[in-house]
């Protein structure tokens, strides 16, 4: 089967979206991005194709050049907020974001160490996240955060002493390749399955993305992302992703930002 967005267009007759899978290609191409969204699309995993919703591909392409454009809210020194980074995709063991902000028990939220540290955009966002769920009679605890390369090294093997290698696999990553050590990556506490049931769990699932947080190790996506589920683990991509994620990939951060990397490296 192929997808092809180009055969997702919106009815003539109606706003609205047309349902059908397994699209057939469309013989003219107007807009030449749409060639490139078609490569790019079919160079995706099945299960991510999958998760598109069929639609109308001129306005995925406005969608997309909005979190495109984003990434000017960023820092342009550093990498940008959409680096992919997996079991596959890494890191140098020198790699240390710009301008890393200390976190300490404020009025917006908790901590429950002293080394915590954010890179400027996520601390800001996440104070915004806080300040949001102390409104709604919530405090929302912090228990890891920015993670150097060798402090990941010495978890990773802390983990396989304890699990053995298979099993820390599932729920660790090895050096390099772990979101925090982008800076932009975040733990809740408690750090286990039922955050999700406490009252800080279910205010971030319900409000998160209006603040720029994804989830990161969704349920039932270990073959995708490589980890088990992480109900705890959010990274700051921005607002304006996380509408792109929800509405064009499943809500699946994974997905999303596997896709951002081979429109980037697409020619």
């Amino acid at each position: 089967m192929i997808l092809n967005f180009t055969a997702c267009a919106k009815s003539k007759k109606s706003n609205e979206v047309q349902t059908e899978a397994a699209a057939q290609p469309v013989q003219t191409v107007a807009n030449p991005e749409i060639e490139k969204l078609n490569k790019v699309l079919l160079s995706m995993t099945d299960r991510c194709k999958a998760a598109i919703p069929n639609g109308d591909p001129e306005e995925f392409l406005a969608d997309l050049h909005k979190v495109l454009d984003s990434i000017a809210d960023f820092s342009s020194e550093d990498l940008s907020p959409f680096y992919l980074i997996d079991k596959t995709h890494t890191v140098s063991s020198t790699y240390e974001p710009k301008g890393l902000i200390h976190l300490e028990n404020c009025s917006a939220y908790k901590v429950n160490k002293n080394n915590l540290s954010l890179r400027p955009e996520a601390y800001k966002a996440l104070g915004e996240l806080g300040t949001a769920a102390k409104a709604d009679g919530v405090t929302l605890t912090i228990s890891s955060t920015y993670r150097s390369y060798d402090y990941q090294k010495n978890l990773f093997d802390y983990w396989v002493s304890v699990d053995g290698l298979e099993e820390a696999e599932r729920e660790s990553a090895r050096p390099g390749t772990s979101q925090h050590q982008l800076g932009m990556a975040l733990d809740f506490a408690p750090v286990d399955d039922a955050f999700d049931k406490t009252p800080g769990g279910k205010w971030v699932y319900e409000n998160a993305a209006k603040y720029g947080w994804s989830l990161s190790f969704p349920q039932g996506y270990e073959d995708v992302t490589g980890y088990r589920w992480e109900c705890w683990h959010f990274r700051y991509i921005g607002v304006t992703a996380c509408q792109f994620q929800k509405k064009w990939f499943g809500d699946v951060q994974q997905f999303m930002i596997e896709f951002l990397n081979a429109w980037e490296m697409s020619s």
